[in-house]
């Protein structure tokens, strides 16, 4: 079991660049403002996954796609920062790397992002099938090419189907957007997080309320959680009992970019290592609240590393 946990968790998804310009206050559309500060950072869900996942201590590693040029060797040496395993990346030497642009207002913590995403491809199942499963304990993917996914996870499940069950990987997906393909993935997870706005879409108006109302889209034993900002968090497992956690808000709001990739990095950080389902959520809800005040991610490592 001891060899299980040392194994690797992989994040499949975006990478992106993001330029983050900070701003005291919310621009007015045709005016010309100054920045408090303007820095690059990687970003992309999976891609922050990634870095939170590392930061808190785990061996992780990143799928996902890059093109060629300046602004991908920025990325990748990001990467190589943090020991994050870079060999599953497919590189598109004639595309445009994904941009977003984030305006993040200090006075209320808010982060608005245009996002560019022209003509690199996502990974595919083919891509997938190169990797070498043994190494991974746990396979998140950030939904984006549903079909494909669906595909990537038959295979993670015919590779467990092999196995005695404490050496299967564990599978877990995030529905953030409201695209209707993405939900074909809600019954492969065994873990499986909704976004507020997903859960929003459904017509449901708590987090305990849309894990009730889709918890019967998962498939039999897993666990649905739903973050739910300043209102904290729930999950719901097979046991039928909805699990709380409140949120964990900084003393002062700074930057709420990449809140949900980090909560769902802690919750699966804490998972794949043993823990209890009422412990990750609240981990998952104490990561994110401190990562909002501040920007970026580095402080995450002088916080809870020895939690």
């Amino acid at each position: 079991m001891d060899e299980h946990k040392k194994k690797k968790i992989l994040c499949v998804g975006l990478v992106c660049l993001d330029i983050i310009n900070v701003v005291d206050k919310y621009p007015e559309e045709d005016t010309d403002n100054r920045c408090l500060s303007q820095r690059w950072q990687r970003g992309g869900n999976a891609s922050n996954s990634c870095t939170v996942l590392s930061l808190l201590g785990a061996s992780s590693a990143f799928m996902g796609s890059l093109s060629a040029g300046p602004v991908a060797d920025f990325i990748l040496e990001d990467f190589q920062k943090l020991d994050i395993d870079v060999s599953l990346v497919s590189e598109h030497a004639q595309c445009v790397l994904p941009t977003s642009v984030v305006i993040s207002n200090v006075s209320t913590g808010s982060r608005t992002i245009l996002h560019m995403n022209r003509n690199l491809p996502d990974v595919t199942a083919e891509d997938f099938s190169k990797a070498d499963l043994h190494q991974f304990k746990w396979i998140h993917w950030e939904g984006r090419n549903a079909e494909e996914q669906v595909k990537m996870i038959q295979q993670v499940a015919m590779y467990n189907s092999t196995l005695p069950p404490q050496q299967r990987i564990t599978v877990s997906v995030e529905i953030e957007k409201t695209r209707e393909p993405l939900y074909q993935l809600i019954p492969y997870g065994d873990v499986v997080f909704v976004s507020k706005d997903v859960a929003r879409h459904f017509g449901f108006l708590t987090a305990e309320a849309a894990l009730k109302g889709l918890y019967s889209r998962v498939k039999k034993g897993a666990v649905l959680v739903c973050a739910w900002a300043e209102k904290g968090a729930d999950a719901l497992g097979p046991d039928g009992l909805v699990v709380h956690s409140d949120a964990f808000p900084p003393e002062t709001l700074v930057d709420t970019l990449g809140a949900g990739d980090t909560f769902n990095a802690a919750v699966i950080y804490t998972l794949s290592n043993g823990g209890s389902l009422e412990n990750a959520l609240t981990f998952g809800c104490r990561v994110a609240g401190r990562k909002c005040g501040f920007h970026g991610y580095d402080s995450i490592s002088e916080q809870f590393t020895d939690d």
